[in-house]
């Protein structure tokens, strides 16, 4: 019931356009599965669509980072606070000195940590993303979608100009070409809800997959992601989602959500018609009514 009175939202929302290859996502599609530490389910909507992870790949992102360079390395690279601007904003680069990135949820931060990202080599480095995504969600048939990959690359002016500014700064330290090519490559996977869930589960367990047993994360990254989540994972709309849902979420243009409830569950959400800030408008109220119907709010 709450999924079809939300969906009446997706009319006031557009889908992302700037990325023209998600410009056909469904307007009006709604969908939700939350996920216990059994495997158990409950999905309501519409749950067999398919999208890019876009930027709630930058949660993992940023842990496979911080296992292969610890937090002093990373921490160097990209801040720890909250911009108060758009995601795609460069202006704080230049304005407030070091220069590095405010947060790694925004995209230049993002772009930062993911020339982090190990490997021997360039295509080394993309099959540990890739396998590392697929652990996460416990789903080995996960793929990079070549169409939106290759709509990211075309339509990449303004990440471009973002990352020949760090490399002017310093903060890159590899061809600006391939950081681009891993961070555009992470946010063309393509997911469903299930997946969202899965991954949610695993953080709301700090690391340990609680269906399998298996320490995937060490505790402390998953703790600094989700601080992450709380303060900057909604765009600049962090603020409004901390105190009307209360749960630690990561959102993308996509129109996916990634939240969790901690010790217990995790959910994912779609709904690619987006607000103002760029959240799935449907999506957003779908959670806010799920948290304040079972008092769920973690403040």
């Amino acid at each position: 019931m709450w999924v079809e009175q939300c969906k009446q939202q997706c009319h006031g929302g557009k889908v992302a356009s700037y990325i023209p290859e998600l410009a056909k996502g469904n307007k009006q599609a709604l969908g939700i599965v939350m996920m216990d530490a059994y495997g158990e389910q409950c999905s309501a909507g519409d749950i067999q669509t398919v999208f890019t992870l876009q930027s709630i790949s930058k949660v993992f992102s940023l842990l496979l980072a911080l296992m292969d360079n610890g937090e002093e390395i990373v921490f160097h690279k990209v801040g720890m606070e909250p911009t108060g601007d758009s995601f795609n904003s460069m202006l704080k680069l230049e304005l407030v000195q070091p220069g590095i990135p405010f947060n790694p949820l925004i995209n230049a931060g993002a772009i930062a940590v993911s020339s982090l990202i190990q490997g021997s080599s360039q295509k080394h480095k993309l099959e540990r993303v890739l396998q590392f995504f697929r652990k996460c969600a416990h789903n080995d048939s996960l793929q990079f979608n070549e169409q939106v990959y290759q709509s990211e690359l075309h339509s990449a002016d303004l990440n471009r100009s973002m990352a020949y500014f760090l490399k002017d700064n310093g903060v890159l330290e590899h061809s600006v070409d391939d950081v681009l090519d891993i961070y555009f490559r992470h946010c063309s996977i393509d997911v469903s809800v299930k997946d969202l869930a899965r991954m949610g589960l695993l953080l709301a367990y700090n690391g340990t997959d609680p269906i399998t047993g298996e320490q995937l994360i060490p505790k402390r990254y998953v703790q600094i992601a989700k601080s992450f989540m709380v303060t900057c994972g909604m765009y600049n709309a962090s603020g409004q989602f901390a105190i009307q849902v209360g749960l630690p979420a990561k959102s993308g243009v996509s129109g996916g959500i990634l939240t969790l409830i901690p010790g217990a569950i995790g959910i994912g959400v779609v709904g690619p018609a987006l607000n103002s800030k760029g959240n799935s408008i449907a999506g957003v109220e779908l959670l806010e009514k799920l948290s304040n119907a079972y008092d769920l709010s973690m403040f």
